[in-house]
């Protein structure tokens, strides 16, 4: 038995042993204990693969679409949209029992994958999908219809080898889809690496040219141009030990257009020289480096416990476009340069480290979450949590929260931002920008942590309808419409209390918490009868598409609507 296939099924053991029952309601069926193995497998490998940062158990069944008329698609996942482009990820999964490890990816699951593909992205094509899949499918349409530019991930899943028959990569490459769409093969042997622990890298450096070194109050620093071919050299060496998260968060090149100029630099001769030029450069940090001081040219710089925090998506991209050139074509490569900052930090200067990143990674607050994490707002909001009897995350961790007791910053941002900041329409598709340019109007200085309390438990209401929504009309008007759902309801606890949002403090916390208990399913009835008329005039009462119903709750004129028909104050629109 190979040994990562064995750890592999020990997770999907232990999956089915914790999510067992929760699996089958996200799937809306009893299982069999085969099929519930299979849709563990898929949960591990939405765990894994999906988002930026990998997915929690909730987000994982979330992100369940296996089922009947799922088109060979298990689990799927739309990133926010950034400047017009977003990423599509696609998950098909194959589980065997036979635990060999040795049996390929059958093709008749990527000829499913590339139908999958071909449909979801023609906006002409009418799909007859399951209800959970259709959702996405739809809102992902009403993303394309609004001029955003998709790229698409198909990772195709299984715990043995990768597809053995020519013929089904011939089926690929005929689609023509270059970099627009990626299949990927993952394994156990993927898995296994995704969730390997870091391990430090010693190495050396081969600086080109001029270099210059400063020593400054918290740290070394050296800086120069390092060749892009020393580049791709460390990444192959050490793959991705040398990236500052875990290997989720660069799993295969996602393709964009940054990437695509990169590319498009090396691989024509008359442009690599400029390639110094054309890059803002990379930002490395170590524990310690050394170097010939007497050497005025070309150092060979010694380091230890080496990390890329920023450009590890150039290295990448840089490494897989010079393992694409054949020795023939590499005129001028080795005139391909690209500045580096190294940082000498020692084993005390994590907060120093943390300052660099967030400096140097202000084009991706996705990632600020951590650097946020020892903000004032959020030790006040861990403290008044404490002493409500609550336990408040705010650093990311792999520990699996209790609802009953514990939450975490990411949900109480989301939670806060719709139903107390009133701005559901911002939620829906720039979650990213949470810990980003939403920061500051979502954790205001007088957010406590009653309130943050109180609406966590309102979004968690809504949000369960949405994953499992009641059968009937309004079915799809929930899954789209949670977010203003729960705003709504924020507005009934508030008018039931009489009191505005600031005299919600921990005086007045018990009493909202009982009426929550008590009325929560009430609020989310009327909540929803709220927006469902709200829709209805928007539009005239005229049936509407589930695409348009998706764009709808994109957008600020419901929003508007809802100030019209005096469901919230003017304010708030």
């Amino acid at each position: 038995m190979n040994i990562h296939v064995s750890i592999i099924d020990q997770q999907v053991t232990g999956l089915v042993q914790r999510l067992g029952d929760r699996i089958d309601e996200a799937m809306e069926t009893k299982l069999d204990d085969t099929r519930r193995r299979s849709a563990a497998f898929v949960v591990l490998c939405a765990k894994a693969l999906l988002g930026r940062d990998g997915m929690n158990d909730e987000e994982a069944l979330d992100a369940l679409t296996e089922g009947s008329g799922d088109f060979g698609i298990d689990a799927m996942h739309a990133s926010d949209p950034d400047d017009h482009e977003f990423v599509i990820t696609l998950v098909q999964c194959k589980y065997h029992g036979n635990l060999s490890g040795d049996q390929g990816f059958p093709e008749e699951g990527v000829i499913r994958a590339i139908q999958a593909v071909r449909t979801f992205l023609d906006t002409n094509v009418r799909v007859h999908a399951n209800a959970r899949l259709l959702a996405k499918v739809e809102e992902i349409r009403s993303l394309l219809l609004d001029g955003n530019y998709p790229r698409v991930r198909v990772l195709l899943c299984n715990n043995g080898q990768s597809w053995k028959v020519p013929e089904a990569q011939a089926l690929i490459d005929r689609e023509g889809w270059d970099d627009t769409v990626r299949f990927e093969h993952v394994n156990h042997d993927t898995l296994v690496a995704v969730a390997s622990k870091q391990q430090k890298v010693d190495d050396w450096i081969q600086f080109s040219g001029p270099w210059l070194k400063e020593d400054l109050s918290y740290s070394s620093v050296f800086v120069g141009k390092v060749s892009v071919e020393e580049l791709a050299r460390l990444m192959e060496t050490h793959g991705d030990r040398l990236l500052e998260r875990n290997i989720r968060r660069f799993l295969g090149l996602r393709g964009n257009r940054v990437n695509e100029q990169i590319r498009a630099t090396l691989v024509r001769p008359e442009e690599r020289p400029n390639f110094f030029f054309y890059n803002n450069g990379l930002t490395l940090v170590c524990r310690q480096f050394q170097h010939n001081h007497g050497q005025k040219l070309d150092q060979k710089v010694r380091v230890k416990d080496l990390q890329i925090i920023n450009g590890g998506q150039t290295c990448r991209t840089i490494q897989k476009t010079l393992s694409e050139i054949g020795d023939a074509d590499r005129v001028n490569l080795d005139q391909a340069y690209v500045l580096v900052r190294l940082y000498q930090v020692g084993d005390d200067s994590q907060s120093v480290v943390q300052s660099i990143t967030l400096a140097t990674n202000s084009q991706s607050p996705v990632d600020l979450r951590d650097l946020r994490s020892n903000d004032e707002i959020q030790k006040r909001l861990e403290l008044g949590m404490a002493e409500l009897g609550l336990v408040y995350r705010r650093h990311r961790t792999d520990h699996v929260a209790n609802p009953a007791t514990e939450m975490s910053s990411t949900i109480v941002a989301e939670a806060v931002l719709t139903i107390w900041r009133r701005r559901p329409h911002e939620l829906k598709f720039n979650a990213k920008e949470l810990f980003g340019k939403l920061y500051g109007s979502t954790f205001t200085a007088d957010l406590n942590a009653a309130q943050a309390i109180l609406a966590v438990k309102l979004f968690r209401i809504s949000e369960n309808k949405r994953k499992t929504p009641p059968e009937g009309e309004d079915a799809d008007l929930i899954r789209y419409g949670s977010y203003f759902i729960a705003m709504m309801m924020g507005k009934a606890l508030l008018d039931d209390l009489r009191i505005p949002l600031k005299e919600l403090t921990h005086k007045r916390f018990a009493d909202g918490f009982r009426l929550v208990d008590e009325l929560g399913e009430a609020y989310f009835q009327r909540g929803k009868a709220i927006i469902k008329a709200a829709v209805s005039n928007l539009y005239g009462g005229r049936v509407i598409s589930l695409q348009q119903l998706a764009a709808t709750f994109r957008r600020g004129d419901l929003m508007e609507e809802l100030v019209k028909s005096g469901d919230l104050p003017r304010e708030a629109a």
